[in-house]
């Protein structure tokens, strides 16, 4: 039985493994409008500003987390893609989808409108991460 003391977690990161942290980080920042937070002197690890939760950047490759969690695996081609899409909501989807290929994203599909209500498209970042790019589903609401 769980104990009934333990606070709820909060979603704090989303790490990325990549080839090149610093390209890495500077791809985000450029294709997606996102501001660098850190960027280590290593050039390790680094994290852009993203609201609640952090996106963050480390080398594919580390005995930190190989060791202790195994080594990451990467697609073999653009015909397959990782068990999970790093997702970026925008009220003009097709203005944000057009500035990320533009700054060096691979358009997988254009912006279009879902059944659900939203329009989405997808890229492919500089290390074959897909990226969705959606419109909000239900708009924020600012107070």
């Amino acid at each position: 039985m769980a104990s009934s003391n333990v606070a709820k977690p909060v979603f704090s990161y989303t790490v990325l493994y990549v080839k090149d942290v610093a390209k890495s980080v500077e791809f985000y920042s450029k294709a997606f409008g996102y501001t660098v937070r850190r960027l280590d002197e290593s050039h390790r690890w680094g994290e852009l500003e993203s609201g609640q939760t952090t996106i963050a950047f480390t080398p594919l490759h580390q005995h930190e987390t190989d060791d202790l969690t195994a080594t990451v695996q990467t697609t073999g081609s653009n015909r397959e893609r990782q068990p999970v899409e790093v997702c970026f909501a925008y009220s003009n989807v097709d203005a944000a989808f057009k500035k990320a290929v533009e700054n060096g994203a691979v358009a997988v599909s254009e912006p279009e409108s879902k059944e659900w209500g939203q329009k989405v498209g997808y890229v492919r970042d500089i290390d074959g991460i897909v990226v969705r790019m959606g419109s909000y589903v239900h708009p924020p609401n600012h107070h």
